[in-house]
């Protein structure tokens, strides 16, 4: 019988946070993986043997004995291929995604489009954006009889600490262009521009965010059927956000596309410890209700964007390892999960035919939402 969780970069920044999440609920079962042995027995020394090490290489051939003793894999790590969720999907390992890869993600619904030999469920789309902005959208979308458009806005605060990978994800973003979905339409934008207020409330207050290509615009078209949705980014120090939205005016943010000054900017951005550790995630929905036109707002803030990452994909990861009868194949968060928040948790929801099912609750975060007729 399958017990055993491996989690791949489970050594790194949130990864060692998933396991040790992991490793107090299942101890003995879950596996810290990478291509380091040496990087995972040492972090797995401080884990009081509740995480084992494993080496496990993304690249090389899959070890498909192996998967034939692991329930679950969650993968913490970009990928360029399918090969090894399809390996896992064959082999009845579930899987869950932590990486925010929106092009890896097209491969993978192709793969699902072919459903062929599945037999386990992996999940797209865990963690804060995309993910906990994927279920407040759906929970947006829940609310309204018509969901028009939405705009989502993320707050990173400069003061927190943040892996490589991510810091090197936001860089490479930071110069990108872009597609996004705009009345059913695919419109090419870019990184940084088109500046929109909104209003994260409490003592975040206002904030100018502006496009950033997050993977959960480029989905929720497709999973809820929302016409048109923009998600936008800003950090808690206005001058670093308004300073990064000129350099991108006057065309100096393509300097990053190049080694010399995308290496300069992942090093500033990793010594940064200017202004917060608060971040926040705001979904604005517009649509109708009972015959009027209403605005929709939902909120989530806290500290330590990792820690919360790490929190909504070990919840994920135990709905899933738990549940019995999921349905197999590829799926964004929002496509099996809702969510209900109170002002300091959410309540992360596993949906089915029948009642909802209580699976696990994210805390050490504030929630606040209202709805209004404009």
């Amino acid at each position: 019988m399958k017990q055993d969780i491996v989690v791949i970069g489970g050594y790194g920044h949130v990864g060692a946070q998933i396991c040790r999440v992991l490793g107090d609920k299942y101890p003995g079962n879950v596996y810290a993986a990478g291509r380091s042995l040496e990087r995972a027995e040492q972090f797995c020394s401080t884990t009081e043997g509740k995480v084992k090490p494993l080496r496990m290489a993304l690249g090389e051939p899959v070890n498909k004995h192996l998967l034939q003793q692991v329930k679950l894999v969650v993968m913490c790590l970009d990928q360029q291929d399918t090969s090894f969720v399809k390996a896992c999907l064959e082999s009845g390992t579930h899987y869950v995604d932590v990486s925010a890869n929106g092009p890896f993600f097209k491969q993978l619904e192709a793969l699902d489009r072919s459903g062929a030999g599945q037999k386990a469920t992996a999940v797209l789309s865990v963690g804060l954006a995309p993910g906990l902005t994927n279920l407040l959208a759906g929970q947006a979308k829940l609310a309204m009889d018509e969901t028009e458009s939405m705009d989502i806005s993320v707050m990173l605060g400069l003061g927190d600490s943040h892996g490589k990978a991510a810091i090197e994800w936001t860089v490479d973003s930071l110069s990108a262009s872009f597609n996004i979905v705009d009345k059913g339409l695919s419109v090419p934008v870019n990184s940084f521009t088109d500046g929109k207020q909104t209003d994260f409330g409490g003592r975040l207050g206002r904030h100018t965010a502006y496009r950033f290509p997050f993977s959960d615009q480029f989905t929720l078209p497709r999973t809820l059927g929302i016409p048109s949705v923009s998600t936008r980014l800003c950090f808690d120090s206005h001058v670093a956000t308004v300073s990064i939205a000129v350099l991108q005016k006057m065309g100096l943010m393509t300097l990053l596309r190049g080694e010399w000054g995308r290496n300069i900017a992942v090093k500033s951005f990793g010594k940064l410890r200017f202004g917060s550790e608060r971040f926040a995630v705001k979904v604005d929905a517009y649509g109708h209700k009972d015959g009027s036109h209403m605005l929709g707002e939902y909120c989530i803030q806290g500290t330590n964007e990792s820690k919360i990452t790490a929190k909504t994909a070990a919840a994920v990861a135990e709905a899933v390892y738990s549940a019995a009868g999921l349905p197999t194949g590829v799926f964004h968060l929002e496509q099996l999960f809702e969510m209900a928040m109170d002002k300091e948790r959410v309540l992360l929801t596993l949906t089915g035919e029948g009642d909802h099912i209580l699976y696990y609750e994210i805390d050490d975060v504030e929630c606040w939402s209202r709805q209004d007729r404009i």
